[in-house]
């Protein structure tokens, strides 16, 4: 009994050693020394993936940035992203269309102070012929690059005050360099004008610097369709697919709609307009959205300034017959005009 009580003290100070010896290792390991290195070492780890996120975001954005989704909000006439048409099929060019929102993406992530290039119907005066001129199909006047001097600003090679080198077309977006209170006013083309220019501030209008374009409609002129997209939680929603039908180039009278990028201007319940080549109102067109000189998104127009409005035409979708606006059926182009804002909202023409 006394040898197994003799095990046992020995047993109990093994046990009491081998704890205390524990408590000061592990005192050892959570000594302030070491806290304040693991702690370090964490910091370090948290600012490196911090940086790496910040370097992420800084990043330009690539049509493989951009996300998708469907979740219609006008749900009438519904195409499909490829669809029969006569004996081939059309499609909605979503590989296109992702490359021009990565690019918007990207001129709104710096700091802009944004201005507009407007000249509808000459209001601002017609723009100086420019150096190199030559006359289209339509015998107007245009610059080299093929925009037109109607509706059009002058653009100035910086320094350059008595010939403009080219045109800035209407409804296209910009960046002031200098304050527009100036005679001359420093730009940098945003949407279908390239590098920098002096423009005469009559054809400025500044928008500001808190503009954000989160609503955009795209048009194809070669598909002959037309799409909504919002950009919310960091990523495209598709509100609407639907057919439309863009403008033919038929001289004198008829022109193409124009392929570029451009800020929605102005709106109207009704836009009447003239019968060719006189100044008698032939009829109108519903809900009407312009973007660049007189394209407007519009619904089915009339053949009589008194009538009902008309819902849809076979015609939609087919192939080009306006004179440059781009038709809708009517509730889509009421849709439209509901939902988007003038100057804070981009129409795209792709072809």
């Amino acid at each position: 009994m006394k040898y197994l009580r003799s095990i046992s003290r020995a047993n109990s100070f093994m046990v009491f050693t081998i704890a205390l010896t524990l408590f000061y290792s592990c005192d050892r390991k959570a000594s302030p020394q070491t806290v304040d290195k693991e702690k370090l070492k964490i910091d370090s780890i948290a600012q490196a993936k911090k940086e790496e996120e910040e370097k992420e975001k800084m990043r330009p954005r690539t049509a493989a940035d951009i996300t998708l989704t469907k979740e219609l909000i006008y749900d009438k006439y519904t195409l499909e992203d490829k669809y029969k048409y006569k004996d081939t099929f059309r499609v909605f060019q979503w590989d296109k269309i992702k490359e021009k929102l990565a690019y918007i993406e990207n001129f709104q992530r710096e700091h802009n102070n944004y201005a507009l290039v407007a000249n509808y119907k000459h209001k601002n005066g017609e723009a100086p012929t420019v150096a190199n001129f030559k006359r289209n199909a339509y015998k107007r006047v245009s610059d080299t690059l093929g925009t037109e001097r109607y509706q059009s600003a002058p653009l100035y090679k910086i320094g350059e005050t008595k010939v403009p080198t080219i045109y800035g077309r209407d409804g296209s977006l910009v960046k002031l360099l200098s304050s527009d209170t100036l005679n001359m006013v420093r730009i940098k083309g945003l949407t279908n004008i390239e590098g920098e220019w002096d423009i005469p501030k009559r054809y400025i209008k500044a928008i500001g610097d808190t503009a954000s374009f989160k609503h955009i409609v795209v048009v194809d002129v070669t598909n002959q369709n037309i799409c909504a997209l919002e950009h919310k939680n960091d990523s495209w929603i598709i509100r609407s697919m639907n057919p439309s039908t863009t403008g033919k180039h038929n001289p004198p009278y008829g022109m193409e709609t124009p392929v570029g990028i451009y800020l929605l201007q102005e709106q109207k319940p009704k836009m009447f307009y003239y019968a060719d080549g006189t100044t008698n109102i032939a009829g109108y067109a519903p809900w009407a959205s312009r973007f660049t000189n007189g394209a407007y998104i519009h619904g089915v127009p009339t053949n009589d300034p008194k009538a009902k409005i008309i819902e849809y035409s076979w015609t939609l979708g087919t192939t080009p017959r306006s004179h440059m606006c781009v038709r809708n059926a009517s509730s889509h182009a009421k849709f439209v005009y509901d939902w988007i804002k003038p100057f804070s909202s981009l129409v795209i023409v792709i072809d």
